[in-house]
């Protein structure tokens, strides 16, 4: 409250004289000088001493050299700086030359987050004198997202902002960070950029730095002019305006007019929204002296203050929410009020007696007003003085807080911090005497004799509340007037601090503190205007320091206050003064406003910046505090005030009271306030659960629009309107004698609040009709709003019941959620006495979940009432379910308004703090929409052509053109057997053909088999016309399953339209219902949609997916196999149309389409699925599960078990395209070997072939042969490349090609065509060239490579030619062991054919549909062969290119294996680069050509996960990446990841520096050493699982939801994944962390690295995770054999085997184990293996044997034991038992710390193939 006794138009007049006062100035300025506001002095310019070096910069970069008054070029150049007068009166004049700054002389770095550097000071002029010529910088990245940098004295310390929240973390960052830091050394400067876009944000360099003990000068360019923030003032708006605006900061009682006034707070933070992406950065200066900051329009920011040090904090978001989610972490999270705080309040300043104020309180509770809290002012003082109350005016105030409470309602008062130094009326002043008995005062600059000021009660004192013995005062005398005056909370005014006087009574010294060399544009420019001397002393330092700190210091001494008087209850403060982190503490108010329509305006402004500053509660004083407010002002203030956080009407001394029964119990005033109150008090548990988000996750309240719509543009200046939270649009009038208000409606689905009804309009401006007693109210689509039924107070409306409001959006979901406490205890969330409620909506499901229930309310209360807004049709029924309880809600309880969609349920008494779900049949129409025009240029009239429907939707990707309801067939004759169904479906001709160029197939037959209990099939196919079909041979049972009973599906069939269901038994789920428009089936387009049981799905490839789990929101992608590196939406490698679905009950199934044509997916959130094929049939197969594991081994039963590779093909291999000699390979084994690496396999790429050709040496490499025996007789193994290209332009013999003519091997145009061979290029050169690799790509293929021929591997011949060749370069060049395939696609680097000029129709080239193919406009040939080019299937049969492309890579496959077995006598392994369901049988994969970049990592678990589900285990990705030079930190972390690949091979490309584990130092071969043994200790344990994929289907690589599917967490995770059941991995996957977040289930787990046991479960944990470090868990429950590593598994494999046993919580476990020779064929079907079992119990192991055909050579002995959990009572004895042999003694280490029990099985040399039995005894 300010000191004012002026009538508004006593104001108005002197403004206009001021105003006409400083205009004829400037004129007579102008008129003498020709300059605007410089002064000239008439004299030649004495030449400088420093020749300013001035560069021609940008005006808007401009950084001005003269912040002060009275610029002449002269002084300027004396300054050192450049002058170039302009027209322009903003733009600075006077501006820093080159010469100023400094330079940086030396750098650091302590650590990986911290930079250290010494600053030197440039020569040149001094701006204000006692500059510091060196400097300290000081740089730490304190978390991901917050990086702080410090410039300070380099020698002697300066003034620091004491806070009371700010520390630094104590761990470094474990993440990855959002930011990088670039150190600018010549002159000294730093940049900020964006890690994720490399966009600057901060970048001081576009102007020096000024570092003077007084001054201290900062400039930094920004990114976007969208700023916001700085404070506190009246912003008009609420984005800056970057012309050249300055904003000095410095708490001064002065009154909020709407000019550049520093005004209480001091708040130097912005926050800065870079784009429409979202992403913005906050920057807070952590300095307290006064300041001005100018922004100018380059944009860019100045800093200049007069003391302290420069601490900045740089805060990254992704949004700008979380811009304050950060900059709350850092000063403090805001208080939760008490509930109460929340009700209407009224105030005013001097109501004169205690009587009126009573008056005012009957008045207004006639009226029944919403009225919780009434205020008394310093008029209920004796003579304004704190901690006493008027004995005449106000003699029964000790009695007034029982009088409010006795309805419900609270009583607060005003306390100022200035003391009187006079006596009371009838006494002394004690609490003045207790003052200065404690030294509690500030002092004159003696530090001694108190300081005398002049506020309210005359001289005064100021209480020192930085001082220790002043904060105990101020409690004790706040207890001792408690007492007396019994209150709610307390009301702290004038403390910025304010005096009356200039600075004390005595006036202020001449001193630079008083009198500062520069300052800043604060209002009247002088630093202790009604304030106190800057030479004050405080306990923490001169006032001129901490002048902005002290409302922040009383506010904490206030806290203290509170917490003492109320004990547990909360109360609460509100303080007028603040400093970033009061909001920790305490609420604000905007101050002394006045009763105007600017200010009801600029109060939103107001109140956005105070929730950017973290102090959401807020709001202006309602209906002004100064002059009399005119009816319609107050009403609309009414109006918008009930929806300010702190919402209170409060006016001054000397005017008509405006409290709203003042206006009449009838009038419309009152009846809009008394409307809106009750509105208010409905949602406040809507907002009090906003305040628990901001106290715990920093979220805001009042909420700019642009928080939540930031990539529209329109909202980034919007300030007349404002949110609560995400959800409540509140659209105040703020303008006289208007009902109608511009305003915008953002981008989402909108709710009229008081009609429900939904608004037409979105992303657009509109004039809302709000007559006189309106504002407008609006719910967000997606909204849930918990509600409670009103009440006159909090006090009864808590005991009301409960309920909902649900605004579904566009997709018909919804969520929010709900925080109840007391209401009134402190440290409600800290304690855990609260429920926390989570509310959703899907799918016409209302689900309840409680999340944290640690309070009961003792009312209790029940959620009566929702409502649904948004439903569009009425429910058939609606039910309730709690637990295994469900009811049916009665229809009298059920109200549905068709006209505005609204669906009322009453009366429904779900008890909080339960979970329940709520049941009505919705769907949301825009989600039934089916693609009729998938193609790019749909439009309404190609749309209606198709006989389709054309709507538009706001929905993004839905289908605008869409298919009727009864598109597609109708089933005529059904006739169904005990084993399946066969009929045939007829198309409706009603409507017309959609392509042309594709006939229609009128009429189909439908076939479905059962063909097991847990399988099926339906094929759709043209009974007429025989139509390709995949000539994929599949392992099916050889008669269907025709006991019903033992089915777990049911079969359904809709004739019209046409579709079929497939239903689990168990459940009913239904989990296949292709009962849907839009079915297909043309010559060369087929479409077939299907519902899907949830919107869990998996699988589909090959391509690089984001996620594991599909994101069903309209995704497309492409099956089409291409030699294209993995990348977003890009078809790679191989085809694999499959999924497996998980169905809400946790059951799963999987489905594969047997077609090889080019296809596409689409998702859609129904959930459905669309498949879009180009030829063939449609031959769907379906397994049951019901467990994903079961679902991937059945699939792998029906299209082969995956082959068993050597087990040497687990150990480390290392490649790369680009070895430029044998050598090289020579030296690089040799260092592997010197280093201890265990590494097993040696590739060699295509540089091993003379110019590419298959089967012939380089010159280069004519030492490899000997090489590869070498290293072959050391135990190592080596692969060699095949591409299935062959030269076909030799002029030297090339047996290849030419006994490939011979047996007419190669892919030919039809005979009617050509009958040639068609020619593509890849790989091999043209004899006899130079190849100039500095020549563009396309120019080298066309001159130098040469003509290439493709085989024909669907042919047998083509085998046999094939195997003759692999087996002549193995016999007549060198040996290998393995073969790697590649570009098998098959892969062109022409399109089509040499020429590109493909024979015969065009149409299978560029079909009439062409899938989302990367180069579609290129069309199918793009890459490959011309579709027309024919091949030959095993019986003769032709078919086109065009239908078997997807098979190439399949049908190498084979040939290649059967070659390998055949001519190496040995199992190997193959591995090759595109595949297709069976693939797996003969070979495993790579991930192709991947990219070194740290997003390859967890991509490249997803596609490890996925190609488990398709059948093909043994895969891994290019471990540092095949493209680009790998980073050190993310090879060793991808070598980490990379030694639990089950294929773990280190590859990169051509041009790139190698990136093998010996190619960078000796701590990243440590490293990698260390990982790998790890590897190799754990390969027994591999071996075994990649055995139960062979011989049972199982995955090798599993997803953590395979094992644990009950746990819905799992259903997402894609970052960790599980070797088998038993060894969970948690790789760190992101640059520069050191800390991961793992998900353990519900099991037991210990750390694979200390044997000891987490003892966390089903919840995510941070693992510490240094850069030398991979999280490991065993499961407990599990027994995993090892073996000692060795350098390679020649020689690990003749170590004893040891076991890993991993106790759960029974002390049990169980485990298995395969072995044979490791490279035999057919091991496991010829029995020529052991396997066995183990089983632990308590505290027994025993092993059995299952079968033992293991040669005696193979035969291995028992090893280590290592029991995990086995307790920590000591065990006294083991002892070892064999069958027929007497029980011996056995050594063991137990360490009771971890519990593990290490038993020496080797002492015992005992064979493993014999069963054993090991007991251990604790002798208790």
């Amino acid at each position: 409250m300010g000191k004012r006794k002026f009538s508004g138009l006593e104001l108005i007049l002197m403004a206009m004289f001021l105003l006409v006062s400083v205009v004829a100035v400037t004129l007579v300025v102008l008129l003498a000088t020709g300059e605007p506001a410089v002064i000239t002095e008439g004299e030649t310019p004495k030449p400088p001493e420093v020749v300013p070096q001035c560069q021609n910069m940008p005006l808007a970069e401009r950084v001005d050299c003269f912040p002060d008054s009275g610029a002449s070029q002269r002084k300027c150049l004396e300054r050192g700086c450049c002058w170039k007068p302009l027209d322009e009166t903003n733009v600075p004049w006077c501006f820093f030359s080159e010469n100023h700054g400094y330079n940086v002389t030396s750098d650091h770095q302590p650590s990986s987050t911290k930079v250290e550097a010494v600053l030197k000071r440039k020569t040149a002029p001094s701006l204000f004198g006692a500059d510091i010529e060196e400097l300290s910088f000081h740089a730490e990245m304190q978390t991901e997202n917050r990086l702080r940098f410090k410039i300070t004295d380099a020698h002697k310390p300066r003034f620091e902002v004491p806070h009371e929240h700010v520390k630094p973390p104590a761990n470094p960052p474990t993440g990855p960070l959002q930011y990088e830091l670039e150190l600018v050394k010549q002159p000294f400067g730093i940049r900020v950029r964006r890690a994720s876009s490399k966009k600057v944000l901060f970048d001081t360099t576009m102007g020096p730095l000024v570092f003077a003990d007084q001054y201290l000068q900062l400039s930094a360019k920004l990114p976007s002019h969208n700023i916001y923030g700085l404070g506190e003032h009246v912003h008009q708006q609420f984005r800056h305006d970057t012309n050249w605006r300055t904003w000095p900061i410095f708490t001064r009682d002065a009154f909020p007019n709407g000019g550049t006034d520093n005004l209480y707070g001091h708040y130097p933070f912005f926050l800065c929204l870079e784009d429409d992406s979202g992403k913005s950065f906050g920057v807070f200066l952590m300095n307290s002296n006064a300041m001005e900051v100018t922004i100018q329009p380059a944009p860019a920011v100045t800093y200049r203050t007069i003391g302290g040090v420069l601490d900045f904090y740089i805060l990254l978001g992704d949004t700008p929410e979380a811009v304050v989610q950060e900059f709350t972490e850092l000063v403090g999270r805001p208080v939760i009020p008490p509930y109460w705080a929340f009700g209407f309040q009224l105030s005013r300043w001097d109501y004169g007696s205690l009587d009126e104020v009573k008056r005012t309180v009957e008045r207004n509770r006639d009226i029944d007003l919403p009225y919780d809290t009434q205020y008394t002012d310093i008029d209920y003082m004796e003579d304004k003085k704190d901690f006493t109350y008027d004995l005449v005016k106000f003699k029964d105030l000790p009695q007034f807080a029982d009088y409010m409470h006795e309805k419900g309602q609270k009583y607060i008062l005003i306390l100022d911090p200035a003391i009187a130094i006079s006596p009371r009326q009838n006494g002394p002043y004690h609490s003045y005497d207790r003052g200065s008995a404690t030294n509690s005062w500030v002092t004159e600059a003696d530090g001694k004799t108190a300081l005398v000021g002049e506020v309210w009660p005359g001289l005064t004192v100021f209480p020192d509340y930085t001082n220790a013995s002043c904060i105990q005062w101020w409690v004790d005398e706040i207890e001792r007037f408690y007492k007396e005056v019994k209150h709610d909370a307390i009301w702290i005014d004038m403390n910025e601090v304010a005096s009356f006087i200039k600075g004390s009574s005595k006036g202020c010294p001449d001193n630079t503190l008083n009198y500062p060399p520069f300052t800043p544009n604060i209002l009247d420019k002088q630093m202790y205007s009604k304030t106190l001397c800057m030479d004050a002393k405080q306990t923490w330092g001169n006032h001129y320091d901490v002048h902005s700190l002290y409302g922040y210091s009383m506010t904490l001494a206030t806290d203290e206050a509170v917490k003492k008087v109320f004990g547990k209850s909360r109360s609460f403060i509100l303080t007028r003064s603040s400093f970033p982190g009061v909001g920790k503490f305490s609420g604000h108010w905007l101050g002394d406003n006045a009763a105007n329509w600017n200010d009801i305006k600029w109060a939103i402004p107001g109140m956005l910046e105070f929730n950017l500053f973290g102090v959401p509660y807020i709001g202006a004083d309602i209906c002004g505090f100064f002059d009399d407010s005119p009816e319609e002002l107050c009403r609309r203030w009414m109006q918008v005030g009930a929806f300010y956080p702190f919402s209170r009407n409060h006016n001054a001394q000397g005017y008509r009271p405006q409290d709203p029964a003042y206006y009449g119990a009838d009038s419309l005033l009152v009846r809009t306030s008394k409307h809106y109150l009750n509105i208010r008090y409905t949602l406040l548990p809507y907002l009090y659960t906003l305040f628990y988000k901001a106290h715990v996750s920093g979220d805001t309240v009042v909420r700019p629009m642009m928080h939540e719509f930031y990539s529209d543009s329109n909202t980034w200046t919007v300030d007349r309107q404002f949110l609560w939270g995400a959800h409540l649009l509140i659209t105040p009038v703020l303008d006289p004698g208007v009902d109608r208000v511009r305003s915008y409606i953002p981008d989402a689905v909108w709710y009229n609040y008081e009609t429900e009804e939904r608004l037409t309009d979105r992303k657009k401006h509109i004039d809302m009709y709000l007559p006189s007693d309106k504002l407008g109210l609006h719910i967000r689509g997606g909204a849930i709003l918990p509600t409670q039924r009103p009440n006159v107070t909090t006090t009864y409306s808590r005991l009301s019941p409960m309920g909902l409001i649900i605004a579904l959006d566009d997709n018909k979901k919804a969520s929010g959620e709900l925080f109840w406490d007391d209401g009134d205890s402190r440290d409600t969330v800290s304690t855990g006495a609260y429920v926390h409620c989570q509310f959703s909506v899907e799918k016409g499901i209302l689900t309840i979940r409680v999340l944290h229930n640690g309070y009961t309310d003792p009312n209790d209360l029940k959620f009566e009432d929702i409502a649904i807004l948004g439903v569009s049709g009425p429910p058939t029924s609606v039910s309730v379910r709690q637990g295994n309880t469900s009811t049916t809600v009665p229809e009298t309880s059920i109200h549905y308004d068709a006209t505005k969609e609204v669906l009322h349920l009453r009366g429904l008494g779900l008890n909080m703090g339960m979970d329940y779900t709520v049941t009505w049949d919705e769907v949301n129409s825009d989600f039934e929409r089916f693609d009729c025009h998938p193609e790019e240029d749909s439009n309404e009239a190609k749309c209606k052509a198709r006989g389709c429907i054309w709507q538009v939707s706001h929905l993004t990707s839905v289908p605008w053109c869409y298919y009727p309801k009864d598109y597609g067939y109708t089933a005529t004759t059904v006739s169904n057997s005990t084993s399946g169904w066969t009929f045939d479906i007829e198309r409706n001709t009603g409507y017309p053909s959609p392509r042309s160029r594709s006939a229609d197939i009128d009429k189909l037959r439908v076939e479905i088999s059962y063909l097991s209990g847990h399988s099926l099939r339906f094929k759709i196919y043209d009974p007429a016309t025989k139509r390709y079909e995949v000539p994929v041979p599949l392992q099916l049972p050889s008669t269907p399953e025709a006991d019903e009973a033992k089915r777990l599906y049911e079969v359904r069939v809709e004739q019209q339209p046409f579709g079929i269901k497939v239903v689990r038994k168990s459940t009913g789920t239904v989990i296949w219902d292709s009962v849907l428009p839009g079915f297909t089936f043309s010559d060369l387009f087929i479409q077939v949609s299907t519902r899907l049981a949830s919107e869990y799905i998996y699988g589909f490839g090959e391509t690089e997916h984001p996620t594991y789990r599909h994101d069903l929101n309209w995704h497309t992608w492409g099956m089409f196999a291409k030699d294209q590196p993995p990348g977003y939406k890009m078809n790679c490698y191989g085809v694999h149309p499959f999924y497996m679905g998980l169905e809400k009950t946790a059951d799963a199934h999987g489905v594969l389409l047997l077609n090889s044509n080019a296809m596409d997916v689409t998702f859609q959130p129904t959930p459905a699925l669309t498949y879009r094929t180009l030829g063939g049939i449609l031959d769907f197969y379906m397994v049951m599960g019901p467990t994903p594991e079961l679902v991937v081994q059945e699939y792998t039963a029906m299209i082969g078990r995956p082959v068993l590779p050597a087990y040497w093909s687990l150990g480390f291999q290392l490649c790369r395209y680009g070895y430029a000699n044998d050598s090289e390979i020579a030296d690089l084994y040799r260092d592997m070997r010197a280093a201890g690496i265990p590494y097993d396999v040696q590739y060699a790429d295509i540089d091993y072939m003379e110019r590419q050709l298959d089967f012939v040496l380089d010159k280069e490499f004519q030492g490899l042969p000997n090489l590869v025996d070498r290293m072959r007789g050391e135990g190592m193994r080596f692969i060699f490349i095949l591409d299935p290209a062959i030269s076909g332009n030799e002029t030297e013999p090339y047996p290849a090609f030419t006994r490939g003519v011979e047996d007419d091997v190669f892919i030919k145009w039809p005979a009617e065509l050509s009958g040639d061979i068609v020619w593509g290029k890849v790989w091999p050169d043209f004899p006899n060239v130079i190849v100039d690799e500095n020549l563009d790509w396309d120019s080298q293929v066309e001159l130098y490579r040469s003509y290439a021929a493709f085989p024909d591997f669907l042919r047998n011949s083509t085998a046999t030619w094939w195997q003759r060749e692999i087996s002549d370069f193995y016999r007549n060049t060198m040996k290998f062991d393995g073969l790697w395939i590649d570009m098998n696609e098959p892969a062109s680097f022409v399109h089509g054919t040499v020429g590109e000029g493909c024979l015969g129709p065009e149409i299978y080239d560029f079909p009439p549909y062409m899938p989302p193919l990367d180069s579609k406009h290129l069309g199918l040939k793009h890459k490959t062969l011309c579709m027309n080019s024919q091949q030959f299937l095993s019986d003769g049969t032709p078919v086109k290119h065009y239908d078997v492309h997807n098979l190439y890579g399949w049908s190498h496959t084979k040939p290649t294996y059967d070659a390998l077995l055949n001519v190496t006598g040995k199992r190997g392994i193959v591995v090759t680069r595109s595949t297709y369901p069976t693939s797996g049988r003969w070979a495993g994969h790579w991930l192709g050509d991947n990219t070194a970049a740290w997003d390859q990592l967890y991509k490249s678990i997803i596609g490890m996960m996925e190609f488990s589900l398709f059948g093909i285990p043994y895969t891994g990705a290019d471990i540092c990446g095949f493209f680009n030079t790998a980073e050190r930190e993310m090879c060793l972390r991808w070598m980490q990841l990379g030694a639990f690949y089950p294929y773990s091979r280190n590859h990169n490309g051509k041009g790139s520096p190698r990136q093998d584990p010996v190619a960078w130092d000796a701590e990243f071969s440590v490293a990698s050493r260390d990982v790998l043994n790890i590897r190799y200790t754990l390969l027994p344990y591999l071996y075994t699982l990649m055995f139960e994929a062979h011989a049972d289907g199982s995955t090798v690589v599993r997803p953590l939801l395979h094992e644990f599917v009950n746990d819905r967490v799992t259903w997402d995770i894609h970052r960790q994944f599980l070797w088998g059941p038993a060894l969970l991995i948690t790789p760190a996957l992101d640059q520069g962390v050191t800390e991961v977040s793992g998900y353990l289930p519900n099991a037991k787990w210990y750390d694979y690295h200390t044997a000891t046991a987490v003892g966390k479960r089903a919840e995510t944990v941070r693992m510490h995770t240094p850069l030398n470090h991979i999280n490991l868990h065993v499961r407990g429950g599990y027994i995993l054999p090892w073996q000692k590593p060795e350098n390679n598994t020649l020689y690990s494999r003749k170590n004893p085997m040891g076991l890993i046993v991993g106790l759960d919580d029974d002390g049990s476990a169980q485990g298995s184990l395969f072995w044979d020779d490791g490279e035999g064929i057919d091991t496991y079907e010829k029995n020529q293996h052991l396997s066995m079992t183990f089983t632990a119990n308590k505290n027994t192991l025993s092993s059995q044997i299952s079968h033992d055909g293991l040669a005696s050579a193979d035969h291995l002995t028992l090893g280590e034991v290592k029991v995990w959990g086995a307790g920590r009572v000591a065990i006294t004895q083991v002892i070892f038992r064999t069958q027929g042999a007497a029980d011996v003694s056995l050594g063991f280490t137990h360490n009771q710390q971890t519990e593990e029990l290490i038993l020496h099985g080797t002492e015992r040399s005992h064979p493993l193939h014999q069963p054993f039995t090991i007991l251990w005894n604790t002798g208790v």
